[in-house]
This record gives structure tokens, C-alpha cells and sequence, in this order.
């Protein structure tokens, strides 16, 4: 998989197109959850694209401290089905949390995980912080990783 970063302005059509379709398979169809997925928020977000053969299977949206969270944050985590059993998740992570420390060193991680994820981001360095509450009807927690 090659994993590429780029601000909104710098994708191309068909790199947006398939990231909002790919979110869209799997947090709207998949998860069978009817959200906005379209916040307004993905202008001011860093995008992480892991590319596979000319499709993007695994993705993340990042934001600077105050952006979205007071410290910087992740979000989007999103894998392809047919190609979760890749350890696609674990990379796109790890490249987002070296992206934060490169454009935004010393500061803390902030997401909001759904909470079957819990004890994969446990295993990147997410502490759970309070209790479990519903978002778009599903179970998250939120985590942070101690910059």
C-alpha cells in the first residue's frame, strides 16, 4: 500500500470521489448508520490516502490543534473490507501519527473511537479518557495518545 498526504485543495477529483465513497461504504452502508458525512470539516483537515493499485483502501483525515478537538486529532479511520486482513488500519495509523509529529510536534492526540476499536488504539498509544457515549447511534469513547 502507498500512503500519501495531502490538504483538501490538493486532491484530485477522483482521489475525493473515492475517499467519499469509500467512507461512505463503511460508515453509511456497512455500519448501517445514517450520518452527515460531509461535515464542512474536510477543508481544513490533512488527508492520509493508502492507495492500492490506483484505489484508495484506507484513509484518515487529520486536523491541527483547534481545529476540530483542542489538541490535533484523527478521524475517518477507514479500511476497505476485502482488504482489512492486510494490517492496513495499523499503517495508515502509524503514518498519521508520524504526519501530527512531523507538522505538529509536542502535542497531544485527541479521537473519538468507536469503542470495539478500543484495544487497537490501546496498541498505538491511546489511553480511554471518561465513558463510552453514543455518536451517530453508535458506542465511542474518547482516547488520547501524551504528546
Amino acid at each position: 500500500m502507498e500512503i500519501k498526504v495531502n490538504t483538501f485543495d490538493g486532491l484530485t477529483n477522483t482521489e475525493l470521489y473515492q475517499i467519499l465513497r469509500l467512507r461512505s461504504e463503511v460508515f453509511v452502508v456497512e455500519q448501517d448508520c445514517v450520518y452527515q458525512d460531509m461535515d464542512n470539516k474536510d477543508q481544513k483537515a490533512l488527508h492520509v490516502l493508502g492507495s492500492k493499485e490506483g484505489q484508495i483502501v484506507a484513509y484518515t483525515r487529520i486536523f491541527k490543534p483547534g481545529d476540530y478537538f483542542e489538541n490535533a486529532s484523527i478521524g475517518r479511520v477507514v479500511v476497505a473490507k476485502d482488504q482489512r486482513h492486510y494490517g492496513y488500519g495499523k499503517r495508515i495509523m502509524e503514518a498519521s501519527l508520524s504526519t501530527i509529529e512531523e507538522r505538529f510536534p509536542d502535542t497531544a492526540i485527541e479521537i473519538s473511537a468507536q469503542s470495539y476499536l478500543i484495544k487497537f488504539y490501546t496498541e498505538l498509544g491511546f489511553e480511554r479518557l471518561g465513558d463510552e457515549y453514543l455518536e451517530d447511534g453508535i458506542p465511542h469513547v474518547r482516547m488520547l495518545k501524551k504528546g
